[in-house]
């Protein structure tokens, strides 16, 4: 069946055909739960209490074949679980069984209009996911945010956690040393001032140098949706409230005590550091100087393998998709 992604590709340039361009953000409008939009594989639901409230954990689940782990994938900060889908078919055609959950406050799961987010709380939430799967341990992998959460599992659960494989992770630098901090109306207000073609500028420039694709604009649909739906504000809030996570979260003081065999993939183009527009005065550091920041974790996490994709920037599963298969192949 083809995901709601493509379709809402077809139906835009058949607009274009029949009645002039017609954007994308136009056509598209989604609640706060994606209900009507497709993912790749069923969604399953967690439901828990966490918090004093009801809350419902969306998740992805393909099975391993006998004998095979079970790899958990993370999403990052601006992305969803569907996004792994060509990760997820690599690793089920290896045997190995998937897990993609999309965190409290992102994708299909709830968006409280209050919660304590922390890293050590997403994580326990993964874990007792896993656990009402019957899933003991599993390898981990994390992009971007959510390779800060990888690490927050491993840290918290290392019994549980077979490896650890980090893809260009934000978090390699202690950001609040040299930025100031931001109270979440801060970025309530910036999210609700975005726009899409803004948001397609930013990845455009920063994810992929300059070039665009039908790949990539399909992982702007959640975006276009949520700003045109009726929950925007909602959505808004809780996008405000998981960026306190990327700067009071730092797990990169901890990586000495990451105790499972760790794989880092880096793409060294990549720039991306949270805060760069708000530093604290005198500040000089350079943020976001991956090149640098990968060998620097590879060298404080025993053992840690790293991997670098030379001119690839902060998106190597989309943007170098062949090279990041092979490293994916030697770890797997």
């Amino acid at each position: 069946m083809k995901s709601l992604k493509s379709c809402v590709i077809l139906a835009v340039t058949l607009a274009g055909l029949f009645f002039g361009f017609a954007r994308a953000e136009d056509v598209v409008s989604f609640d706060a739960r994606l209900s009507e939009y497709a993912y790749p594989y069923p969604v399953g639901e967690f439901n828990f209490n966490s918090q004093r409230q009801a809350l419902t954990m969306a998740y992805m689940h393909l099975p391993a074949q006998p004998g095979k782990a079970t790899v958990l994938l993370l999403h990052g900060k601006n992305f969803a679980s569907d996004y792994w889908q060509s990760t997820a078919e690599l690793l089920q055609q290896k045997g190995y069984g998937v897990l993609m959950p999309d965190q409290i406050g992102f994708g299909k799961s709830s968006k409280p209009a209050h919660y304590q987010f922390s890293f050590e709380a997403l994580a326990a939430n993964t874990r007792a996911l896993a656990d009402k799967l019957g899933i003991k341990r599993l390898s981990v992998i994390g992009h971007s945010m959510g390779g800060m959460l990888a690490s927050r599992y491993a840290l918290s659960y290392p019994e549980h956690a077979e490896q650890l494989v980090l893809i260009n992770p934000v978090g390699l630098e202690d950001y609040l040393q040299y930025v100031e901090y931001k109270d979440p109306e801060f970025f309530y207000q910036s999210e609700l001032h975005k726009t899409i073609s803004g948001v397609i500028a930013y990845q455009q420039k920063n994810y992929y140098d300059g070039k665009w694709s039908d790949a990539y604009e399909a992982l702007t649909v959640i975006h276009k949706g949520w700003m045109n739906g009726p929950d925007w504000p909602l959505v808004a809030w809780n996008n405000a409230l998981t960026y306190d996570l990327i700067f009071t979260g730092a797990v990169v003081n901890e990586f000495k005590d990451i105790s499972v065999p760790t794989h880092l993939i880096i793409g060294t183009r990549d720039t991306t550091g949270p805060g760069r527009g708000w530093k604290k005065p005198g500040v000089e550091r350079v943020l976001g100087q991956y090149n640098l920041l990968g060998k620097q974790a590879a060298e404080t996490i025993p053992n840690a393998t790293l991997h670098e994709l030379d001119g690839i920037g902060h998106m190597p599963q989309f943007e170098a998709l062949e090279r990041y298969k092979a490293i994916l192949d030697d770890i797997f």
